[in-house]
């Protein structure tokens, strides 16, 4: 197969999975192309028991895409029905509903769960279900309140992913993170961005801390 070449000012498409393996150097190792399981290991159970975020992926029919970020103390995120099923509660939020209304036309998602401080992260693709309520809400309380709404989600891949994106970002260590000035606060990025109709102040006084704190359940 002849090589791509480009000059500065053009772009090389890859436009099949020959080209894809090309460039990526070949096929996985077969420990990378056999570790999909379908069913929880009981260490896995334990990931997610210290695990309080993931992001959750969704598509709707049209494959327009969504990432949710999810965040509830370590043990109340992704309660774990049985060791093929899992169970992830909404809390009070801005009722946009994006990800929640992808799984009504389409299914699939993809969850990946972070522990802090580790580097691998756990990854679970399956097929969600909206549910209004069940007996399993009381153990996701969180001060006292029961969930929203919870996605049930059959698990059809679970895997562990490796740490080299985390290595490569060093996402855990604080010296290199940015000053919290580098970019303005969420209130000032809110209004510069959407132009809405409440003032600086307004908006600095919802996103405070100690008012936003009494909005999360």
């Amino acid at each position: 197969m002849p090589q791509s070449t480009t000059t500065r000012n053009e772009t090389a498409t890859i436009t099949s999975e020959d080209e894809l393996r090309e460039v990526l150097g070949g096929f996985p190792t077969k420990r990378a192309a056999t570790k999909v399981h379908s069913r929880l290991h009981p260490l896995e159970i334990e990931w997610l028991r210290l695990s309080p975020f993931c992001v959750i992926a969704t598509c709707d029919a049209q494959g327009n895409c969504d990432a949710s970020p999810k965040g509830d103390p370590a043990g109340h995120l992704i309660h774990v029905l049985n060791p093929e099923t899992v169970a992830i509660a909404e809390r009070r939020g801005n009722k946009r509903a994006d990800g929640y209304l992808n799984v009504l036309s389409n299914p699939h998602v993809g969850i990946l769960s972070l522990i802090p401080g580790r580097d691998d992260t756990l990854r679970i693709n399956g097929r969600a279900t909206l549910v209004r309520d069940a007996p399993f809400f009381n153990d996701l309380a969180v001060r006292g309140v029961r969930p929203v709404l919870a996605m049930v989600v059959e698990i059809d891949q679970i895997f562990s992913h490796c740490a080299k994106a985390f290595m490569r970002s060093q996402l855990w260590h604080p010296e290199t993170w940015p000053a919290p000035e580098a970019l303005p606060s969420v209130a000032r990025l809110c209004k510069i961005i959407q132009s809405p109709d409440e003032t600086l102040d307004e908006l600095e006084a919802h996103y405070a801390p100690e008012h936003y704190n009494t909005l999360l359940y």
